[in-house]
């Protein structure tokens, strides 16, 4: 991909990113910078974070728009059910947690072993989830026991 700035626009072929609908541009903005160690691309309108090898892109919600009719944005409120969320891999776990720790990031529970991998999951500002997890076992043909049916 030739560089344009960093930004996500591929000369050929697709590139991936996720938008993010969120309430305040730069406390996300933020997060995703500093917690994750992404770089900004883009400050605002929108925001753009490259994280590694992928952009998170933010603006605030709003209504309908000639490209997108009857859809409406909204970050996520308190209680909603969980549909997507992103999958951060790393390759020290503790480290990660420690770091992001650190930066203020508050995390549901501490790295847990569950067999394929060890994980956890954390919230940004906006509420979004975020599983963070380390391949193990996995790597060696060992995956999670399958939940239990009902």
């Amino acid at each position: 991909m030739p560089d344009h700035g960093g930004l996500p626009a591929p000369s050929q072929g697709l590139v991936l990113t996720h938008f993010l609908t969120v309430r305040d541009v730069a406390v996300s903005r933020e997060f995703y910078a500093n917690v994750l160690g992404g770089q900004v691309v883009l400050p605002e309108n929108p925001a753009i974070v490259q994280v590694a090898n992928t952009w998170i892109i933010m603006n605030p919600g709003g209504g309908p728009t000639p490209d997108k009719p009857g859809i409406v944005l909204r970050p996520p409120e308190p209680g909603d059910p969980v549909s997507t969320f992103l999958n951060v891999r790393v390759a020290d776990i503790e480290a990660f947690y420690a770091a992001a720790t650190a930066q203020g990031a508050e995390f549901l529970t501490e790295p847990l072993d569950r067999k394929a991998e060890i994980r956890c999951y954390m919230r940004d500002p906006d509420g979004y989830l975020i599983e963070v997890g380390q391949a193990t076992g996995m790597l060696h043909g060992v995956f999670a026991d399958r939940p239990a049916p009902g």
